[in-house]
């Protein structure tokens, strides 16, 4: 028995790799160029994770304007879960409950562009996961305990247009967020387009995040000139402290952006002093703009500079070390890399070439390195463990691999098509893994089965563990994947219960003697419990017109177990894990007998899960 126990996953693998091999004698007579058997068979096993086996990093994907977070694992590429953010989720209830309705307020939709985990001392801790929401200036904190939202902060004020975020500070004591697009301030202000250069401002701000609870709010703001802020990334190390921000447009222009805002050789990188602008607020250096504190860096010099970069300029990321900040502008074909000790130096030396609005221009020759010819149309880099910077090429549909210090370009792996933003294995942090990168390529070409015209986008697993980099599979997300984080699987202890010592709702209940139907003039009260294979109270009798608020606790202390709790007809859709309570709010609007019954397979006897919503018409 023992040998076959030790035998049994080798079989797998061997199974594995005959498939794969027979797979590739089909391939072959197909489009592509020609792969070796031996390469495919590698790759199989390399991304193979057997049944009930779990893969090694968690993968987090932006969702795009669908507003949501999508899971998977690596080295699989398994989707594995959708956490619901800034769009009601039918899958989950999400939306529905008065809870999270409450937290999406007046919107239906978000555009989540930039996921970014918790850090403690520059690594990741596993504690809570940020997004934000680039069309309604909103970000959102999920807890990874539960994978749930819990806080969604915004619109932000002074924010049009949150793309410059979420990324955190080394000890999550700031998400930054920046402006997009320029606007009047405060918001509601009106001006004419065409005084743009003038009377419209940009802002870059830092969220303040409680070191405890996670809480958010507004920490400071910086006014800006109307440039457009695009990506950032903080210090650490010796750059602790800073945070930079790409711009472009900063012709100021207006119309057709594509030609007005590329006149310039070089735009800027906004280079922002986060602890001077802590000080500045304890020192009452600032404005008051729309209920949030600004700091105008005419008044208030030292907060921030500009650094000129490549023009239109995409992504800019600090090294692991906090030595090297490097930008990348989408219209060239190098990589510059500007050396944060230089950077203070020429601040203390005040070497500068001019200003914009009060804020100091950093002299370009004396704050690079070098300057790093990686090929066409760079957007952004990532690190590995051994000192390699990893660079996607959109006009290429490339990555580069280079080396840090010697800025030599050792690789080169084509992926399909139009890479975006790309991620290796805690590739943001202090101490990267290696071993996997994840191409986030805008087009797919027809690299799967048709779907019609409404193609997915392709997400390309890349081993960067040896010399070469090697693909090795090919995924595909539903649009848009703007970027992603990956994190060790052991950093994240995900509860599956809630425990029932740990719900505090003041209307749950864990008794059936304690379920019951309270009327209060027009509002009817229920407090009802779930669990296999019944609701209690199985009947609700109420009035046209009334108010009816469900408090529902499922008190099952089982893994898996959810309920669902759906009423027909009336839009009406909620999902209670084990553990939890939830509220449902609606108005009795329609007369009738409408039944409610359990939306999640629960037991043998889930179709018997229902009740029955009596509502008495007014005549």
């Amino acid at each position: 028995m023992m040998k076959t126990k030790i035998a049994l996953p080798w079989m797998i693998v061997s199974l594995v790799v005959a498939v794969a091999v027979t797979a590739l004698v089909f391939s072959l007579r197909g489009r592509g160029p020609r792969v070796e058997r031996g390469e495919v068979a590698e790759a199989a096993v390399a991304t193979y994770v057997a049944p009930g086996d779990l893969d090694e990093y968690y993968l987090f994907y932006s969702g795009g304007h669908s507003g949501n977070v999508f899971v998977a694992g690596v080295p699989s590429m398994r989707h594995i879960a959708t956490i619901p953010v800034f769009t009601p989720y039918p899958s989950t209830g999400y939306g529905f409950d008065k809870e999270s309705r409450e937290m999406l307020g007046e919107y239906t939709w978000g555009d989540v562009h930039h996921p970014a985990l918790s850090e403690t001392n520059g690594e990741y801790d596993g504690r809570w996961l940020f997004v934000n929401d680039n069309a309604n200036n909103r970000v959102a904190r999920i807890d990874l305990r539960d994978f749930k939202v819990k806080q969604i902060l915004g619109p932000i004020p002074n924010v049009s247009g949150y793309h410059g975020g979420s990324f955190v500070t080394p000890n999550t004591e700031y998400i930054l967020a920046a402006s997009r697009f320029s606007v009047p301030l405060p918001k509601g202000t009106y001006a004419p387009v065409e005084a743009y250069a003038t009377r419209y401002k940009g802002v870059v701000s830092g969220i303040a995040v409680d070191p405890k609870t996670g809480e958010m709010s507004v920490g400071w703001q910086v006014l800006m000139p109307p440039f457009n802020f695009d990506l950032g990334d903080a210090g650490k190390g010796p750059s602790h402290g800073w945070a930079f921000w790409t711009s472009y447009n900063t012709e100021r222009a207006i119309g057709k952006l594509e030609v007005t805002s590329t006149q310039r050789e070089r735009d800027y990188i906004a280079a922002v002093n986060w602890k001077a602008a802590e000080q500045a607020i304890r020192e009452g250096k600032f404005t008051m703009i729309g209920g949030v504190k600004v700091i105008d860096p005419k008044a208030v010099p030292g907060v921030v500079y500009l650094i000129p970069c490549s023009k239109s300029p995409h992504g800019v990321d600090v090294s692991p070390d906090g030595r090297y900040i490097i930008a990348s502008g989408k219209l060239a074909s190098i990589t510059t890399v500007f050396n944060i000790e230089k950077i203070l130096t020429a601040i203390q030396n005040k070497n500068f070439t001019g200003e914009e609005d009060g804020i100091p221009v950093l002299n370009y020759d004396a704050v690079k390195d070098a300057e790093v010819n990686v090929g066409l149309g760079p957007l952004h880099t990532v690190f590995d463990d051994r000192g390699y910077a990893y660079t996607s090429l959109f006009v290429e549909s490339a990555v580069a691999k280079w080396k840090l210090g010697t800025w030599e370009v050792v690789d080169k792996i084509p992926v399909s098509y139009n890479i975006g933003h790309l991620a290796a294995a805690e590739g943001d942090t202090v101490s990267p893994d290696g071993k996997y990168l994840v191409a986030l390529n805008k087009l797919s070409h027809g690299r799967h089965l048709g779907v019609g015209p409404s193609q997915p986008e392709s997400s390309q697993l890349i081993d960067i563990s040896g010399e070469k980099m090697r693909l090795l599979y090919d995924a595909f997300t539903e649009p848009e994947p703007h970027y992603a984080q990956m994190i060790k699987a052991d950093k994240l202890k995900p509860i599956e219960v809630y425990p029932k010592e740990e719900n505090k709702h003041p209307h749950a209940i864990w008794d059936v003697k304690d379920a019951k139907i309270e009327r209060r003039g027009n509002e009817v009260i229920v407090k009802m419990l779930a669990v296999r294979s019944s609701f209690e109270p199985w009947k609700i009798e109420v009035n046209q017109g009334d108010k009816v608020v469900i408090h529902l606790t499922n008190i099952e202390q089982t893994t898996d177990e959810l309920h669902g709790f759906a009423i027909g007809e009336y839009n009406i859709n909620v999902v209670v894990d084990p553990g939890e309570t939830k509220t449902i709010e609606f108005v009795a609007r329609k007369p009738g007998v409408f039944p409610y019954y359990c939306t999640n397979f629960c037991s043998a006897l889930h179709q018997e899960m229902q009740g029955y919503l009596l509502v008495k018409p007014k005549s």
